[in-house]
């Protein structure tokens, strides 16, 4: 299992989940925008967003899942979204990221520059091989997202995913060690 970690970059605190991020993340989670590209639970209640915040997050690092974090805004240290691994084959070193941004802060590279600490820090502390993200064929900010963070595109991944109103295509993204050599 991943270490209970807490990652800083220049603007965001990547942390474990608490209590105090339930209401936070019951908004975003209920958002619309939210709840058009993941099929989380609608609604989405308080219930939900504390029992994720509290304990859910937690037992999936503890399972050897992956690894979830709060991303926090360094100054006010208000939850700004999530980014996290999931899916972890630690016997191939390879995972899954994903992330959701909450309402007020899309539109400034939160994702991105979370995104980023977190593969640099799977890629290189923990020596994973491969990571691979995974967007809907017409969410295009999960896709430039992906690309800004440095992962490359692959391919398309038909009717791998699903959402609310049914099944999807995913764009399927990498990053592996060799990209953050330069090689």
């Amino acid at each position: 299992m991943f270490p209970e970690t807490v990652l800083h970059t220049d603007r965001l605190v990547l942390r474990p989940f608490t209590a105090a991020d339930s209401q936070d993340t019951q908004a975003s989670c209920a958002d619309a925008l939210t709840q058009r590209w993941l099929p989380l639970p609608r609604p989405y209640t308080l219930d939900a967003a504390t029992a994720w915040c509290t304990s859910v997050s937690h037992g999936l690092r503890e399972s050897g899942d992956g690894i979830h974090f709060a991303v926090t805004d360094t100054r006010t240290e208000r939850l700004m979204g999530t980014v996290g691994l999931k899916k972890t084959d630690w016997r191939g070193l390879t995972s899954e990221v994903g992330y959701w941004v909450s309402p007020w802060a899309r539109g400034h590279g939160i994702a991105t520059e979370a995104t980023r600490a977190l593969a640099h820090w799977a890629l290189t502390d923990h020596r994973f091989e491969r990571l691979e993200l995974r967007a809907a064929t017409a969410n295009t900010a999960s896709q430039k997202t992906a690309l800004a963070a440095g992962f490359r595109q692959e391919g398309i991944l038909r009717n791998a995913g699903f959402v609310h109103d049914g099944r999807v295509d995913l764009v399927l993204f990498s990053l592996v060690a060799d990209d953050l050599r330069g090689s």
